[in-house]
Parts: C-alpha cells; structure tokens; sequence
C-alpha cells in the first residue's frame, strides 16, 4: 500500500507475463469502479491508500472480468454498459414497501411487451408502462430496445415475482417488497433492556457433555430473565465439520444456515424413552467418557466430545418414532427443502473426505452431476441422519426460545450470523454458483489487528447472487430467525463493502468490492420483520460514517463498546451514545473487562508478535486511557472516595470497577444494554485473539471460570454473588431510566 497517488499514465505489467498486454491504470480503474471495485481506501489511520493495480486485476477476475491487457479491459467496458440490455428482465428487484420501482424490459426494438406481477398469495396484476424512451441498442447484431414498467406502490410486504413476455418469449425475476424501517425494535424506545452475551460452548452444566448445549442455553435464559433481562447473545450456532476433527471457530463454519449438533442435548431427545437396555448401557459409558470434561478449565476438546454425542446420537436414530413425530420430522424437512438435503448430502459425503480432497474442485462433482447424483443414492441413510440431526437442533432451540420468553424476556434467544462460511464448507460447495473463486474475505488493517486479516471464506459474487434471486441469502436468514427474537450481524459493513484478499496475498492486499446494500439490508429486514426479530448490527472497525446513518434510519440497531467509544482523546459522555444501538463494556474479541483492566491484551499481543511497537508503548497508551476512563467514573460519582488514584488511597477492587463500568454505560440512551457473562463471574481470559491460529491461542476453546481460574457451571450461578450483584446493578440501572431521549 501507498499513501502517494498514482499517476494517470502508470503503465501495469501483466500478471501473465505477456509484454504485449500491458495495461493502463486508467482504464483499468474505470472498469473497476464499473464492476464496484474501490480502487482506494480510507484506513484506520485516516489516510487514502490506493490499491495495488495487480491487485485490481486479481479481483476483477475473481468477478469473471478479465483485465489484463488494454483490449480487454476495453472490452470490458463495453461490455458493462451491454450486459442489462442482454437481459430480459433484470434477475431481481428489490423495492420498499410503500415505493414504487422502475423496471426495464429489454425486448426486440419495436415489439410490444406487458409485465405481471404475481404475489405469494396468487394474486397477479399487471404493471403500468411509463414514459421512458431511451434509444435502442444493438446487441450482437439485433436491434435492442426497451420498455419500462412501473411496480407500484402498496404492494404488501414479501416473495413476489414478476413476468415479461414478448414475441412469445418469457422471462421471469424475483421481487422483494421489504420494509422501509424495520419496527421490531420500537417496543425498545419505549422501555430499554438489557441481556446476558455469551459463548454458548463454554457455559456448561453438571448435565452437560463436556461443552454448553442447548438445554444449557435454556437454562442459563431461565436464569437471566428471572433477574429481568430481555435476551441471550450467544456466539454463532452454525454447523461445523460433520465428524471430528472440528473447526473451533464458531465464525468459520460448514454452513450459516443450519446448526451445529454438537450442541445437542442427549438427553432431551424423546426417543431416549424407548432406548433397549443394552443400548442404553452403551449411552451410558458414553456419557462416563465426557463428564469429567465439565471440570476441566484449561481447555475444551470438541473433538472427544463431538465422537462421543455422535455415536449416541446415531445410538438414537435407529430408534423408531412415533407417528406423530415421523410426521413433523417429514413436516420439517419438506419445509426446509432442497438446502436441507444438500446440506445433508455434503455431510455424508465429507464423513469420508479430508476439506483438501481433489473431490470437492472436482468440475464432475458438482450438484446435479451424475457422480453426485449416484452418490446421492448410495448415501441415502447418512444424508437422512444429518437431516434428523438438523431436526433435533430445531426442536431444541425451539424449547429454549419457548423458555426464554416464559421467563419473562422479550427478546429471548438472539443468535450471531458470521461474516461467511468456510473455503472447505458446505456452503462453498452447495452454493458454489453464488461465490466468487480465488478470493477471500478478510478485512485491512485496524489498531487493533495491523497486519490485517483473512477470514479464509468465500464472499458472495454481488451479481450472481442477484442472479440467484437472493435464495441463498433468503433461506440462512429464515432458517437462523426460525426461533429466535433478535439476530446480531457480525460485520454488518459486509451487506455494504467487504474487503476481498486474492489467493496468495497478505492480509492488507486486498480490495472493497460494494454490494447492492439496499437490496441486501431490505431482505435482512424483511425476514426480521416475518420472524418478529430485533436486527443488530456490528458496526465496528473502518466504515463509511454515513453507514451507521442508513442502518439506524432502516431500524437496525448499531454496537457501541465503551473502550472505542472516544471523543477524541477523551472518553465519549454516555448521554451521547446512540439510541439506536446495543452498548456493551467490552467485546469477544478483547478479554473481559477484568483482563482489560489489567492489560492482559498488550501482553498477549506483545507475546504473539501483533504489535507495531513495543509492548511499553502499548502498554503506557493502555494505562493512559484506563485513567481517562476511571476519570469520568469519578467525575460521575461512581468510584468510591479514596479510590486509589495513584495518590496512595484505598484501592478499589475490579468487581467493583467492572459494576461501576455498566453503571455508567446505563446512563447512555442505547435502548439495549449488555452484560458479557464472563465479566459476571470474573474470567479474564480472551475468548479469541484476533490474527493468530490455534497452534499459537487457544481461541474458541476457553472454557467459563472465574477469577481463580476455576470452572464455573450454570449450576453455580444462582448463588454466585458476583453473578448475582453485577445483574442486579444492572437491572436496577436501566430501571432507574427505562426510557431516555436521545
């Protein structure tokens, strides 16, 4: 990266090699802004830094445009401004409820055309031609002209579609009615609330196998809503690998649509009931084999655990249901469709595949092949276990949802979507149509990860996805809403812009390529505003200012974390907070505010080898900005006198800080609050650590403890006092205001 312009006359050398294909920079940037390749960037320093032409030619291609020499880029270009008169119909429409939305028919010049639309429920109308000549085009040597319809306004919000004709020749598009603001959070401006966030995996219980389940989910709502809390954050719950071993990362699944069994609570299953008594004695060693790992508070072996609940998982399978629960078994899978078996195929078929099987690039191994097809059959038994898993997932989640709002909660279960699934994911092979190839996401680099990242998934190709009627996109979110009350949207800034890193690059050698993000933030709210859901948006790192703006006038809730929220070089008052926005003391990606408070991150880094500086720098910028903050405690008056202040008086313990920390961040308007549960208990271990592998941190593996390192179960926290007093401190914060103007 460069901070110096590049000149307009910069000749680029090819990637091929071929002196013959030199290109110009400029052409070259104009056919990247024409396909939404930003050609620059602003960085987390503030300074314009421009993308490296080979990187532009590396993206470009990942968009199926080639660029490598003049005459292609030139051909390009021409070729942007023909591609929607190549086209009947654009592949999708997206429009606000309430809005009317222009589209073009391209037909023969001269020939009549009409435009239908047909709603879900079977209504057809006709559109309106409007008044809008433009001069016909030829298109590979037949004369080019269009038409222009109008969707009118009132149309009801939904999965419509619409259909053109002419000359005898159909085309057909998918439209979306969306809402223009999301009101799911409006019971919010009314009343604040605030909830428990946690990693699900390391919450566990004395019935646990070793790692947090959904009946631990459910228990720990029980737990929450009784001391007046509206939800439970949890970590992502996609699925992961099928067999052992698994990938830890909860944000680098096999799928985003369907969930992980791993969280399977055994026990919960109906048909345990009827389980024989040998079998039922082969369950029972099974759980012998895990249960001792609930003690265990160094580390969590999903590998061990994931074997044991699978073979009493398959133990009750063979297990025959009842018709009843045939029927919603059957019920469950035709409404979840082809995903679901695809999905389930994908699994049968890696159970016996390494993520590096030639298999899976295999051109004759795609969906729909014949070799997959005959795979298919022969896999018929796997693919219906991996569907039932998916069923018990969600009946399971279900009764913790139906818990969570018995409690009194008004949210409930509010799950966390990733960013993207996997290179060696399901999705990457049952969606592969819909991904760009050569590239992954990843994001430049921030002040707190400076050497950038790469998040090894593949991104959505913008026009394909549009291509594909936004499906893909549809399903996960219906799916992931299907029981729940809120969805927290990790890296929301990837529905606007997501940062691209060819295959081969560093980190911080990529390039924003935009997104339709109206169409995208409209389906989003669509199926939030179908499933009753709270939408929130984790709008932190680099992004436009205007972004936060958008999201809040579509009524999508921000994030604010109290240790970015500055004023300069003083920390933000809490009254100028967002409304529109859950605000938390700190986040996953830093260790609880007990570490924090002690620099745990600095030295950790410094360990890891992630600084730019030296951990002394670090750490005096550190302990610099924890007195500005312990500054506006006192100011406040919610330090005690004589907290010590480095003039020898009393010092104040960290629970008493880390309660003082949410009291404050209850006087800001954010209409949700939240408590991470590791600051209610007193870990101070990061769950992850940004920019390392687990060879180095063992991130996603951290087990919940407490302040001596000794493991807590959900069990315990009824009478946990430091459980206990931080809730209630809390409770008794947002009450004392359950509604300020902004």
């Amino acid at each position: 990266m460069t901070n110096t312009p590049i000149q307009q006359d910069t000749v680029i050398q090819p990637t091929t090699g071929n002196p013959d294909a030199a290109t110009d920079e400029e052409l070259l940037r104009q056919l990247a802004d024409a396909h939404g390749v930003g050609t620059s960037f602003y960085g987390w320093d503030g300074l314009q830094h421009n993308v490296s032409p080979t990187t532009l030619i590396q993206v470009m291609g990942a968009l199926g445009v080639a660029a490598d020499s003049n005459r292609q880029i030139e051909a390009a270009l021409v070729e942007a401004e023909l591609a929607p008169w190549r086209l009947m119909l654009p592949p999708a429409v997206v429009v606000q409820e309430g809005m009317t939305a222009a589209v073009h028919v391209h037909v023969r010049d001269g020939s009549p055309a009409r435009l239908t639309i047909s709603l879900e429920d079977g209504t057809e109308l006709a559109a309106a031609q409007q008044e809008d000549w433009a001069p016909p085009r030829d298109v590979d040597g037949v004369p080019t002209g269009r038409a222009t319809f109008e969707v009118p306004a009132g149309l009801p919000l939904g999965w419509h579609s619409l259909t053109a004709e002419s000359d005898g020749v159909t085309a057909t598009a998918t439209l979306a009615v969306v809402p223009a603001k999301l009101q799911t959070a409006a019971q919010l401006e009314e009343r604040r609330g605030w909830g428990l966030a946690t990693q699900l995996y390391s919450v566990r219980s004395k019935r646990s196998w070793g790692i947090g389940d959904f009946a631990d989910l459910a228990d720990l709502a029980a737990l929450a809503g009784a001391r007046g809390a509206d939800y439970v954050l949890v970590n992502p719950l996609h699925a992961a690998d099928p067999v052992p071993p698994v990938q830890a990362s909860p944000y680098s699944p096999s799928t985003r649509r369907f969930f992980n069994p791993l969280y399977i609570r055994v026990e919960a299953i109906p048909e345990l009931a009827y389980v024989k008594p040998r079998k039922r004695a082969t369950l029972d060693r099974l759980v012998d084999q895990v249960h001792a790992l609930n003690k265990n508070a160094e580390r969590l072996d999903r590998d061990k655990i994931f074997a044991a609940k699978l073979a009493a998982l398959e133990l009750l399978h063979t297990v025959k249901p009842s018709p009843a629960r045939q029927r919603a078994f059957e019920e469950f899978c035709r409404e979840a469709g082809p995903g679901l078996d695809d999905f389930a195929l994908w699994c049968a078929i890696r159970e016996d595949r390494s993520p590096d099987d030639p298999f899976w690039q295999d051109p004759a191994a795609t969906l729909g092949s014949p070799k997959v097809e005959s795979m298919r059959q022969a896999l018929a038994d796997r693919i219906g276990f991996h569907r039932w898993l998916q069923w018990i997932c969600d009946e399971q989640l279900e009764s913790a949802q139906a818990v969570a709002k018995r409690s009194g909660m008004r949210l409930g279960v509010v799950h966390d979507l990733a960013v993207g699934a996997d290179l060696s994911s399901a999705d990457a092979w049952t969606l592969r149509s819909s991904f760009a190839p050569g590239v992954s996401v990843g994001a430049p680099p921030d002040m707190y990860n400076q050497l950038g990242q790469n998040w090894n998934q593949p991104p959505w190709h913008p026009v394909r996805l549009a291509e594909a009627g936004y499906a893909p996109l549809r399903a996960m979110l219906s799916t992931v809403l299907r029981h729940a009350g809120g969805i927290r949207v990790d890296h929301i800034l990837g529905l606007f812009r997501l940062w691209w890193v060819p295959a081969g690059n560093s980190a911080s050698d990529g390039a924003y390529v935009r997104y339709d993000h109206e169409a995208l933030i409209g389906i989003l709210a669509l199926e939030a505003h179908r499933a009753g859901a709270v939408v929130i948006g984790e709008d932190l790192g680099v992004f436009e200012p205007w972004v936060r703006d958008y999201l809040a006038a579509r009524g999508i809730l921000g994030t604010s974390i109290l240790w970015f929220e500055y004023d300069g070089d003083s920390p933000l008052p809490p009254e100028r907070y967002r409304t529109q926005a859950l605000a938390s003391v700190n986040t996953h990606d830093l260790p609880p505010t007990a570490g924090y408070l002690a620099g745990d991150h600095v030295e950790l880094r410094g360990q890891l080898g992630l600084l730019e500086r030296s951990v002394a720098e670090e750490r005096a910028e550190h302990e610099a900005s924890l007195d500005k903050m312990m500054g506006l405690l006192r100011e406040r008056g919610l330090l005690p006198a004589g907290f010590d202040d480095g003039d020898g008086g009393q010092t104040l313990g960290e629970e008493q800080v880390i309660e003082a920390l949410h009291r404050l961040l209850a006087l800001a308007p954010s209409v949700l609050l939240g408590v991470a549960l590791v600051d209610a208990v007193g870990e101070r271990r990061v769950q992850n650590q940004p920019g390392t592998t687990s060879e180095v941190y063992p991130n996603w593996q951290v087990p919940l403890a407490d302040e001596h390192g000794r493991a807590v179960l959900i069990d315990d926290l009824d009478a946990n006092p430091r459980f206990n007093s931080l809730l209630e401190a809390v409770d008794e914060a947002v009450r004392a205001r359950p509604r300020i103007e902004a």
